[in-house]
């Protein structure tokens, strides 16, 4: 899924519908922090961009279950993954990488 539009929640109906699963069944692989699997309306709802993963822990589920890159999903909410935050940084070094992360994807564009 490459276009503007992509979405979390379009990018896991995409996934789900390739794969031939129901949402039942993904449903059933999703865990939540407490154990206990997300229902197939909800899942509906995050398909149909009126939801959103609730937590980080849910992202990764997602991740592991369809196998796919986590911080691809990270990117599709708007969220960074937490692990690149866990130390925290002052405000002068989150802006060199996001000098550096801006650089990074120049030169990708140009290498293309």
């Amino acid at each position: 899924m490459s276009d503007d539009s992509a979405t979390f929640g379009r990018a896991v109906g995409q996934i789900r519908k390739s794969r031939g699963w129901s949402l039942s069944y993904l449903a059933s692989q999703i865990l939540r922090e407490n154990g206990k699997t997300i229902s197939p309306q909800y899942l509906n709802d995050i398909e149909h961009d009126r939801r959103r993963p609730s937590s980080e822990h849910m992202i990764q589920q997602f991740a592991e279950v369809l196998g796919v890159d986590r911080d691809w999903l990270y990117y599709l909410t708007n969220q960074y993954p937490v692990d690149l935050f866990r130390d925290g940084f002052t405000e002068q070094e989150f802006k060199k990488r996001i000098v550096a992360f801006r650089r990074a994807l120049s030169d990708i564009g140009e290498d293309a």
